[in-house]
């Protein structure tokens, strides 16, 4: 399918993590946030506010317990600089890795219909995940709720403690 220009200027053609302030993650997470990458550029609805000049590059690193985010044009033009606090999605994130957890236990030894129970809590939660990532964004970049939900999956990746 053929993007028209509108299209593909309202998307992102990369995103970057700053290794310099993320830790250093196990090889099964590290492959966990390349997936959640690879999600993001193949997929997504993204803009900065108020202009027409992407796709863009992103760029997400962590300050302290918050994540910054740095957007670009191609021509490497900061765009939109903002931080976005953690402190929000903390228990969001402690009951989603619990039920994934519950989940991935489940797949070996639970019924198909207790797995299902599981996987439509995992799917909720992600869910409320993506609402909150919309809601902290709303005033710093345009997204849609499937881009929403795919950095949920990288703020995810990015946190995820084995």
């Amino acid at each position: 399918m053929r993007r028209d220009k509108t299209e593909t200027r309202r998307r992102l053609y990369e995103v970057v993590l700053d290794e310099a302030t993320l830790p250093r993650v196990a090889a099964d997470q590290d492959h966990e946030r390349a997936v959640a990458i690879f999600d993001l550029v193949e997929e997504s609805n993204f803009g900065a506010i108020g202009r027409d000049d992407g796709p863009y590059s992103l760029t997400i690193g962590q300050q302290e317990s918050k994540l910054s985010f740095v957007v670009r044009t191609q021509g490497r033009e900061t765009v939109a600089e903002f931080i976005v606090s953690m402190t929000p999605f903390r228990p969001l994130l402690k009951d989603y890795f619990l039920v994934c957890e519950t989940y991935y236990d489940a797949i070996r030894t639970a019924s198909p219909r207790q797995i299902e129970a599981i996987d439509r809590e995992r799917t909720a939660l992600h869910n409320e995940g993506a609402e909150l990532m919309a809601a902290r964004l709303v005033d710093k970049v345009e997204i849609d709720m499937p881009t929403a939900r795919r950095l949920f999956t990288l703020i995810s990746a990015l946190h995820w403690k084995s």
